[in-house]
């Protein structure tokens, strides 16, 4: 199948589950709730999740310069922010705004190799992060999943909740170990892809740069769960904090789904099936995915307005577009 024609089947496939997740929301509810909703929440959500793409392109910059592909902090965020543009823009969720850093990051005179795992391992390093999170939020609302898991799972709250923390902690120390083994390893027996991180992986500091991603990426995730929280208060729902921490996962994860543009139905059907445990209606759980999706899309304007057009110009924009479409 030629590229413009997935591009399209995907565009519909998106635009047709978010019109289905809407019909089930009940238009005319959904309209009113958004209606109502408040603007003080929707500016505070809106400021968490630009200061959690803003230390997002901190984490990149840091992880990049320890993998040899150093870059200005100016570069970085303006790069990243015109990648969350085209990430809520184009089809094929987080994969176009991903390739698009890489590129530039390459283009500013370092390794092609370098800027990609860079960028693979910056992704990588927010979902390990969200994953861990998401667990310790389902240990908490172990007596609220519980009931829910048992015709598929039957499991008493307490055995639920010490399963989740027993893999989130496994979950936790398992780039430690994939690192470590990296470091003890043969170079000359490593496929060449795999070179820049053992050989990053061997430098002195690295017990600190796994600390920086951690509390980074724990930090871009707490801020991002804000987000979503806020676009929830916005509509009147009020939850405990952890069963906000524990919905951010799927909500997040769908919308990365390649099969939508922007994650545009993925996130709101997401939304829907997260909090309805906690007895949030599906009109107002749609609602809440469809505020954090315009914080998103409010994102990739400020970006473009903040920080312009790549500095190659006209040419450089051909070239990237080339490279994009490959």
């Amino acid at each position: 199948m030629k590229r413009p024609l997935k591009i399209l089947l995907r565009g519909l496939i998106g635009l047709a589950l978010l019109a289905g997740v809407i019909g089930l929301a009940n238009p005319a509810q959904l309209i009113g709730q958004l209606r109502h909703a408040h603007p003080g929440w929707l500016l505070a959500g809106l400021a968490a999740a630009i200061t959690s793409n803003v230390v997002s392109a901190w984490r990149w910059r840091a992880l990049a310069g320890w993998l040899g592909a150093p870059a200005r902090f100016a570069d970085t965020g303006r790069w990243y922010f015109q990648a969350v543009g085209l990430n809520a823009l184009l089809p094929g969720a987080v994969v176009g705004g991903d390739v698009y850093r890489a590129v530039m990051l390459g283009r500013a005179g370092n390794n092609a190799l370098a800027a990609s795992w860079s960028v693979a391992l910056d992704r990588v390093s927010g979902l390990w992060m969200l994953c861990a999170i998401s667990g310790l939020g389902a240990a908490a609302c172990a007596p609220v999943l519980a009931p829910m898991l048992a015709r598929v799972w039957p499991l008493p709250p307490g055995a639920l909740a010490g399963l989740c923390i027993a893999v989130t902690a496994i979950w936790l120390l398992l780039p430690w170990g994939l690192l470590t083994l990296l470091r003890r390893g043969n170079s000359y027996d490593l496929p060449r892809w795999l070179k820049p991180l053992a050989q990053a992986a061997r430098q002195p500091g690295f017990g600190v740069q796994l600390a920086v991603q951690m509390l980074a990426s724990t930090l871009v995730q707490a801020l991002a769960a804000l987000a979503l929280a806020a676009g929830g208060l916005a509509l009147n729902v009020h939850l405990p904090v952890m069963a906000w921490a524990f919905a951010a996962t799927p909500v997040f994860l769908m919308a990365t789904l390649p099969v939508s543009v922007g994650g545009w139905g993925t996130r709101e059907a997401a939304a829907a099936a997260a909090l309805a445990p906690f007895g949030v209606p599906v009109a107002v759980a749609v609602g809440v995915g469809l505020l954090y999706g315009v914080f998103t899309l409010a994102q990739g304007a400020l970006g473009a307005l903040a920080f312009g057009l790549p500095r190659q110009g006209k040419q450089g924009l051909r070239r990237m577009s080339s490279d994009l479409s490959r």
